[in-house]
C-alpha cells in the first residue's frame, strides 16, 4: 500500500499549484505567432476503407491531397525528383494515412528492411510525424517501406526521439504501375489526446534512398520533427474508447545450467494492464512482469578501465520513456566521436537496466509494478513504482522513480526527479535533482539554439558529502553549415544514483565539437564535412584522468549513401592503478600505472545500405598506451530479397604491448526469415575471445497483427574456459510465449 500510495502522490501533488480531381495541393498557409504554418484539412467519412495497400476506394476521393513536399537533402527546400500524393480522413476510431509515391524506375525502390520494428534508414520510406497536442515538443512517428514494415518511435524531445517504442497501428503496401503505394490505419485508442482540440500537428517525409533525397513537408534547416510540422484542421468527435488495454501473456520456460549442472523450469502468466486516466495521462500496472521474449544485447569489446553502456531493450520500460529523461545528460555530447558511450551517459539519475537485472545481468523477477505518465496542461509527469523479488542476498524491494517537468516559455522546460531505492542492495538510497532546457527555435531567424543545465544529489548511508553531480550543455545544431557543441559535467566521489548509471566518478568532464557541413552541386557527390571533436576528463582531486581529441579531417557523402572519412586522433591517458586488459590461462595482460600519450589514424568507408550488398570498413591504426595497435571493424550485408538478409560483422585488434601481445576478435552473424509478413525466424550468432563465449540467439516470432505476437526463443551459450579451442555447453534457455492486447 506504501508503495501505491507514494506512486500515485506525485501527480496530485503537481495538480496542485484525396479529390480526384485536385491538381495541386489543398494545403494553404495561415499566420501563426508571425511563423508561417501550412494547413489542411482531414476529411470525415463515415465508411472505413479497406487497409490492403490499394486506394481505388470511393472514400479516398472524398479527401484533399497534398504534394507541396520538398526536397531537405541534397536541396533544401528545391523540388523533389519525384512527386508525392498524400491523403487523411477519419472516423470515429482512426486516422487513415496513405500515399501514393511515383518513382520512374520503380525496380530499383530499395526496401532491405524485412521486419517490423526495425529502423528504415537504408529504406525508401515514408514517414508520418503526429504531435496530437500541438505542443511542438514531441510527437509520434510511424514510418514504412515498400515490404510494409510498421516502424514507429517516440520523439522524447524534437531533436531525439525513442525508437524502440512502440503502439498498435496497421499498414498495408502495394506496387501500382510507376509508383508505390502505402495505406496506414492509426487507431485514436493507440495515441494520448485532447478532444477539445480540433488541430494537430503534422508532418511527413519520404525518402529515396539511391539518390541520397530525403524530401519534407515542413522543414526547417534541412530537418523536420515536431518542432517544424505543419497543421492538420477539422479533428473532433474522435472516439479514444474507454482507454484499458488488457495484455495477458504466458510462457513456458526452460533454463538448464551446465557446469554446475541445474535444470528450472516454469509456468509464468504475467499481465500488464494500461488505462488512460484522462486523455493524456496514462496508468500501467504489470504483474509477475515477464521479459522471456527480450532481444539479447550485442556484445561489445572493453579495452578501457571503464564500465560499458547497454541500452534498454524491454517494452515495459520503453514506454513513456520520454517522460523520464533527465537534463539531457546523454546529449551533451552525442555524435561527439571524441567521447564513449559511456562516457556520455555517465551521472543519469535513472536507468531502467538497474531494475530487473542484477549487477551480473542475470534477471530478477519483479512482482508487480505501476507507472503513472503522461501530461496535464502544461506538466508532464513520469512516476514508476515496482516491487522487485528478492535475489541472492539482497532482500525484496520497492522502488519509486518519480520525474515532473513543466513547460515554460515558448518551448523551454524546468523540472525535477526523484529517486528512491537500491534495487541491487540492502541499503537504502534516494536521489533528487532539478533540471532545466532552454530552446530557442528561431534563433539568429533560422537556426536553433539549446542550453541545459542540471543538479543533482544521492542520499546514501555511509557516504556523506560529496555525493553531487551537475552539468550544463549548450548547444547550436546545424544539418548543414557551421555547428557546434560544448558540455561541462561534474560527478563528485559519492555521488551514487542506485538506479541511475555511473561510470566515472570524482571527475569533471569537459566535451566539444564543432564542424562544418557542405552540401554539394554535384551529380554523384552529396555532402562533405570536417570539424574537430574533444574530450577532457579530470579527476577533482586534481591532475588529468583522459583527454582524446578527433580531428575529422574530411567526410564525404555520395548521392548513393556511399561514405569516405579521414581522421586522426590523440590520445592520453594517465592510469593511476593497474588494470587487465587482456587475460587467459597462465597470463595476463596488465596497463600499469602511468601517462601515456598516444596517436592514431583512421579511414572509414561505407556503401549504401539499399544495395543488394553492401559493405563498411573501418581501419584504425596507431599508438596504444606504450605500444602499438591496428583495429579493423567491418561488416558485410546481402539483401537477398524482402524475404532473406544476413549481416556479418567483425571488430579486430591486434594490440602489441611490452607487457604481452594478443589479438581481440568479435564477430557476429546475422539471418533474417520472412515465411510472409506475419511470421519472421531471426538468429544471431555471436562470439568472442576475451570470454571465448559463443552465444546462439534464435527466435520464431508470429505476429498476425498488431498487438498480437507468439514467440519462441532459444538462447544457449558455449564456452571454452581453458581456451583450448574446446566448447562446451555452458547456458540454455528456451521460452515459448503468446500475449494478446484485448483493447475497449
Amino acid at each position: 500500500m506504501r508503495l501505491l500510495v507514494a506512486m500515485l502522490a506525485v501527480p496530485v501533488v503537481c495538480l496542485l499549484p484525396p479529390s480526384a480531381l485536385a491538381q495541386v495541393s489543398a494545403s494553404t498557409e495561415t499566420i501563426t505567432n508571425t511563423a508561417v504554418t501550412k494547413q489542411f484539412r482531414a476529411v470525415r467519412v463515415a465508411t472505413r476503407p479497406v487497409i490492403d495497400g490499394v486506394i481505388d476506394e470511393a472514400v479516398w476521393q472524398q479527401a484533399e491531397v497534398v504534394t507541396d513536399f520538398h526536397q531537405t537533402r541534397p536541396g533544401d527546400g528545391t523540388p523533389p525528383s519525384e512527386r508525392t500524393e498524400l491523403y487523411v480522413i477519419y472516423d470515429d476510431d482512426a486516422m487513415y494515412i496513405a500515399a501514393r509515391m511515383f518513382d520512374s524506375e520503380p525496380e530499383l525502390i530499395a526496401a532491405p528492411t524485412i521486419r517490423h520494428g526495425q529502423g528504415l534508414g537504408n529504406d525508401d520510406r515514408l514517414v508520418v510525424i503526429l504531435d496530437p497536442f500541438s505542443t511542438r515538443r514531441s510527437g509520434y512517428r510511424f514510418e514504412t517501406n515498400l515490404n510494409g514494415v510498421r516502424h514507429d518511435a517516440l520523439y522524447q524531445t524534437t531533436s531525439s526521439f525513442q525508437a524502440d517504442w512502440s503502439t498498435i497501428w496497421d499498414v498495408k503496401t502495394s506496387i501500382d504501375g510507376n509508383s508505390w503505394v502505402a495505406e496506414m490505419e492509426i487507431p485514436f485508442k493507440s495515441l494520448p489526446f485532447d478532444p477539445a482540440l480540433d488541430s494537430w500537428g503534422f508532418n511527413f517525409g519520404r525518402g529515396i534512398r539511391r539518390r541520397g533525397e530525403e524530401m519534407a513537408w515542413v522543414s526547417q534547416n534541412r530537418t523536420y520533427n515536431p518542432g517544424f510540422s505543419g497543421v492538420i484542421t477539422n479533428l473532433s468527435g474522435m472516439d479514444p474508447g474507454v482507454g484499458l488495454d488488457l495484455v495477458p501473456s504466458l510462457s513456458v520456460n526452460r533454463r538448464r545450467e551446465y557446469s554446475p549442472g541445474d535444470n528450472d523450469s516454469s509456468l509464468e502468466p504475467s499481465l500488464d494492464a494500461f488505462y488512460r486516466l484522462t486523455p493524456s495521462l496514462n496508468a500501467a500496472l504489470t504483474l509477475n512482469t515477464d521479459f522471456s521474449a527480450t532481444e539479447v544485447d550485442n556484445r561489445q569489446v572493453n579495452l578501457t578501465r571503464f564500465n560499458l553502456f547497454f541500452p534498454e531493450k524491454r517494452d515495459f520500460f520503453l514506454n513513456d520513456s520520454d517522460l523520464f529523461q533527465f537534463g539531457n545528460i546523454s546529449g551533451m555530447a552525442g555524435g561527439n566521436f571524441a567521447a564513449s558511450g559511456g562516457s556520455r551517459e555517465n551521472a543519469r539519475p535513472y536507468f531502467s537496466r538497474k531494475l530487473g537485472l542484477s549487477q551480473s545481468g542475470a534477471p530478477v523477477d519483479i512482482n508487480y509494478g505501476g507507472r503513472i505518465s503522461g501530461r496535464i496542461g502544461r506538466w508532464n509527469i513520469g512516476t514508476l513504482a515496482i516491487h522487485q523479488d528478492e535475489f541472492g542476498a539482497v532482500d525484496a524491494s520497492d522502488l519509486l522513480v518519480a520525474r515532473v517537468s513543466a513547460n515554460v516559455l515558448e518551448d523551454s522546460s524546468v523540472g525535477f526527479i526523484y529517486t528512491d531505492g537500491d534495487p541491487a542492495s540492502n541499503r537504502d538510497n534516494s536521489v533528487l535533482g532539478t533540471d532545466f532546457q532552454y530552446v530557442d527555435n528561431s534563433f539568429l531567424g533560422n537556426r536553433i539554439f539549446q542550453a541545459d543545465g542540471w543538479y543533482q544529489v544521492s542520499d546514501t548511508p555511509g557516504l556523506s558529502g560529496d555525493d553531487a553531480a551537475f552539468g550544463l550543455g549548450l548547444r547550436l545544431p546545424s544539418s548543414s553549415g557551421f555547428r557546434t557543441r560544448v558540455g561541462y559535467k561534474e560527478v563528485q566521489r559519492n555521488f551514487n544514483p542506485a538506479m541511475g548509471y555511473v561510470n566515472r566518478s570524482n571527475i569533471r568532464d569537459m566535451s566539444g565539437d564543432v564542424g562544418y557541413t557542405w552540401f554539394l552541386d554535384s551529380e554523384w557527390l552529396q555532402s562533405a564535412f570536417t570539424g574537430i571533436d574533444a574530450q577532457r576528463i579530470e579527476v577533482l582531486d586534481g591532475g588529468l584522468q583522459s583527454e582524446r581529441v578527433v580531428y575529422r579531417l574530411l567526410e564525404l557523402d555520395t548521392t548513393a549513401n556511399d561514405h569516405l572519412g579521414f581522421s586522426f586522433n590523440t590520445n592520453r591517458e594517465v592510469v593511476e592503478r593497474p588494470f587487465n586488459i587482456y587475460s587467459e590461462p597462465g597470463r595476463q595482460v596488465v596497463i600499469q600505472p602511468g601517462d601515456y600519450e598516444f596517436n592514431e589514424a583512421g579511414v572509414y568507408f561505407g556503401t549504401g545500405g539499399q544495395r543488394q550488398f553492401s559493405t563498411n570498413i573501418d581501419y584504425v591504426q596507431g599508438d596504444f598506451y606504450n605500444g602499438k595497435r591496428t583495429n579493423i571493424t567491418t561488416g558485410v550485408s546481402w539483401n537477398q530479397s524482402r524475404y532473406f538478409t544476413m549481416t556479418a560483422r567483425l571488430d579486430w585488434n591486434d594490440i602489441e604491448l611490452p607487457q604481452g601481445d594478443f589479438i581481440t576478435r568479435l564477430t557476429s552473424l546475422s539471418t533474417q526469415v520472412a515465411f510472409s509478413p506475419t511470421l519472421y525466424w531471426i538468429n544471431l550468432l555471436q562470439y568472442d575471445n576475451l570470454s571465448e563465449e559463443l552465444g546462439i540467439n534464435t527466435r520464431l516470432q508470429w505476429i498476425p497483427r498488431a498487438g498480437q505476437e507468439g514467440f519462441i526463443v532459444l538462447n544457449y551459450n558455449m564456452q571454452d574456459k581453458d581456451k583450448d579451442n574446446s566448447f562446451e555447453s555452458a547456458y540454455s534457455d528456451l521460452s515459448i510465449k503468446f500475449r494478446y492486447t484485448f483493447r475497449f
